[in-house]
């Protein structure tokens, strides 16, 4: 039977994995996938412990939330680096300091 800690060791895995990519990626994209990766550790903290403290749809609620502030972080994300690339010819983030003006 599956529990409340299969469910937080599953997000702190999701966690870690974004941190961890978040720091090891130059790339703008990686690093935003690691923001969702974090976000997604999140959401599903807030549905396991929603399940499993007297059925109440909070955690639900708060994970609809989540999903919705990822999808308008990444549309502007993308709306940044399609600038970012425009100006500097690459993603790579550590070359953002060409931007100085």
């Amino acid at each position: 039977m599956v529990g409340l800690t299969h469910y937080l060791v599953l997000s702190a895995a999701l966690f870690s994995l974004g941190v961890l990519t978040m720091c090891i990626k130059r790339n703008a994209i990686g690093i935003l996938i690691g923001v969702e990766l974090v976000l997604n550790a999140a959401s599903v903290n807030f549905v396991a412990f929603s399940k499993y403290q007297s059925g109440m749809l909070s955690g639900q609620v708060f994970a609809v939330f989540v999903i919705l502030l990822a999808a308008a972080e990444a549309a502007i994300a993308i709306a940044i680096f399609m600038n970012y690339y425009t100006n500097v010819q690459t993603i790579d983030v550590d070359r953002g300091d060409a931007l100085r003006g």
